[in-house]
């Protein structure tokens, strides 16, 4: 159904709201979305919309897991980018979205692919939103189908900041090419949604996860270490929200329930027989009411929905807070998390570039971050964390070594919860963590590593290719064990993918053939990035003398 009349019929006294979702990188952590927007599903969301990657990169993730809404009776919203799309593409999805039943589409420009600098259409008839609004418009077989949203800036498009007048004048050219509805960039500031706009407009909003995701909003000190407090801090109040989850679950519907907007999520369960649908040839079923007969498709999928929905019993032997789908977010405070969470980790960094020419200048670039005399670096976009302090004699031997550390943490041994640095969690709670530290080496340095990634995706390692290795974890009171951070191959092999991108992009900053350029390229082509854990929590050496020996 599309989203205008869903809206047109929502009770104007009642809020609604949609969810977002992106296609997760591997095969489980997909299977485990589909869990976890099923439980969310029992939230009554008016519809949940699925992102595109740039120039279709995640083209048949996208459309996969936008069918399955759909056919799951989920009203869905696909996005659709012009980035790197060509009319051809676009009309290869639109007829696969019309076959699926789906009639709602987010229409963007996009951002630029991963690698580029700027912006660049690869098709003159679709540089801006707006073309790909009137494009879908101008075809019979999908003007009158597809219901089009498009995206709005309250604050501002980051790429071109301007004011709010041309803002609004340029929203006006999307509305006018046919555009049925607007969700907005993401903000907190009611006083600056916008107004003057005839069709529905709804804010984006990104629940609040930790409190390093809402430093750039605002200062919350006093409960700076406790991300449970920190989830339940923000509020706001406009009758129709798009909650940007980011394939997280626990602070959607803790906002939800906390506005008591989730209504009850116990259902009246009803037997129904299962018949064959008219004009199937079986033999002959009872006449009976529709409301009491089900095809055989659609009790495989209600009975799959609900299992999914089905309550964890407390104290189920053998089944840790780790295996608890609907708890992956309670916590994620570390990058890698585990390959069956939904949520997607870190995104691609931007920071301080330089004028690197030799293999010296980088590794100065890396131990002017660790002194502090730079504040980030593309893979660091922000200053040293305290819990970088602690190690920091070690990191500096290390990136001096030419070994240029991106990601590490201390070894801590049954610290506090509300300890100023490592601390996170419930209060009254204790936090352990195993050491490891990753880098970018030379190959002949990786003789006595264990465990080796190059950009090429060869992986040698001694973990098993099922290991899983906790590497931050949490006790605290009336729980279970929290981990909240695993290291395992397939988490570890999409990360390389990204860390081997920002070096192609970092090189991008410079001119074709500049010694910059050259020396970044050939970083990007000859490096490992190598990650070591050392077992042994409670020596605080171990792996520094492991890694460093007689240095």
């Amino acid at each position: 159904m599309k989203l205008s009349d869903l809206i047109t019929a929502q009770d104007a006294s009642k809020p609604f709201y949609t969810f977002e979702f992106f296609p997760p990188r591997t095969d489980q952590g997909f299977e485990n979305l589909m869990s976890r927007i099923s439980r969310l599903s029992a939230l009554n969301p008016l519809a949940i919309s699925v992102t595109w990657g740039a120039g279709g990169s995640t083209k048949d993730r996208s459309l996969e897991l936008a069918g399955l809404t759909q056919s799951n009776g989920l009203n869905t919203i696909l996005h659709l980018t012009c980035t790197n799309m060509q009319m051809g593409l676009i009309d290869e999805v639109l007829k696969a979205l019309k076959e699926q039943g789906i009639q709602n589409i987010l229409a963007l420009r996009g951002d630029p692919p991963r690698g580029k600098e700027e912006w660049i259409a690869s098709d003159p008839r679709f540089t801006r939103a707006a073309d790909l609004v009137a494009y879908i418009r101008s075809v019979p077989e999908y003007s009158s189908w597809f219901c089009v949203g498009v995206a709005g800036y309250p604050d501002g498009h980051a790429d071109s900041p301007m004011d709010e007048d041309t803002e609004i004048d340029r929203l006006k050219e999307k509305v006018d090419a046919g555009a049925d509805f607007i969700i907005t960039q993401l903000f907190y500031d009611v006083d600056h949604f916008c107004h003057g706009i005839t069709v529905p407009v709804i804010p984006g909003i990104m629940p609040i996860q930790t409190y390093s995701s809402f430093t750039r909003v605002t200062k919350l000190s006093t409960i700076s270490h406790d991300d449970q407090e920190i989830k339940e801090f923000g509020e706001g109040g406009i009758q129709g929200f798009h909650f940007c989850t980011l394939n997280l679950e626990k602070s959607v519907q803790r906002v939800l329930e906390a506005l008591d907007w989730a209504g009850s999520s116990s259902s009246s369960v009803q037997n129904k027989l299962i018949a064959e649908p008219p004009g199937t040839p079986s033999r002959p079923i009872p006449e009976v009411d529709g409301d009491f007969t089900i095809s055989p498709s659609n009790a495989t999928n209600s009975a799959t929905m609900g299992l999914s929905n089905l309550p964890t019993t407390d104290g189920e032997a053998g089944r840790g807070e780790l295996n608890n789908a609907a708890s992956w977010d309670d916590f994620p405070n570390g990058r890698f998390g585990d390959f069956k969470n939904p949520w997607g980790g870190s995104g691609l960094r931007s920071g301080s570039v330089g004028q690197p020419k030799k293999l010296e200048d980088l590794t100065q670039i890396f131990v002017d971050y660790l002194q502090s005399k730079i504040s980030n670096t593309p893979f660091s976009p922000t200053p040293l964390s305290p819990e970088s302090l602690m190690i920091l004699s070690h990191l500096e031997q290390l990136t001096n070594r030419g070994w240029w550390t991106v990601g590490s943490q201390p070894a801590v041994n049954g610290a506090s919860s509300t300890d100023e640095v490592v601390g996170w969690g419930p209060r009254a709670g204790y936090v352990f963590q195993k050491c490891f530290v990753e880098f970018f080496c030379e190959e002949k340095d990786l003789e006595a590593l264990e465990q080796k990634i190059s950009s090429t995706g060869e992986c040698r390692t001694n973990v098993p290719d099922d290991g899983r290795n906790a590497v931050t974890w949490g006790v605290f009171p009336g729980k279970e064990i929290v981990q909240t951070t695993i290291i395992e191959r397939e988490s570890f092999l999409s990360w390389k993918d990204e860390a081997f991108s920002i070096l192609s992009e970092w090189s991008t900053f410079y001119r074709p053939g500049s010694e910059e350029r050259q020396l970044l390229e050939g970083v990007r082509d000859t490096r490992w990035l190598v990650n070591v854990v050392h077992h042994d929590y409670k020596d605080t050496e171990a792996l520094w003398t492991f890694l460093l020996g007689s240095d």
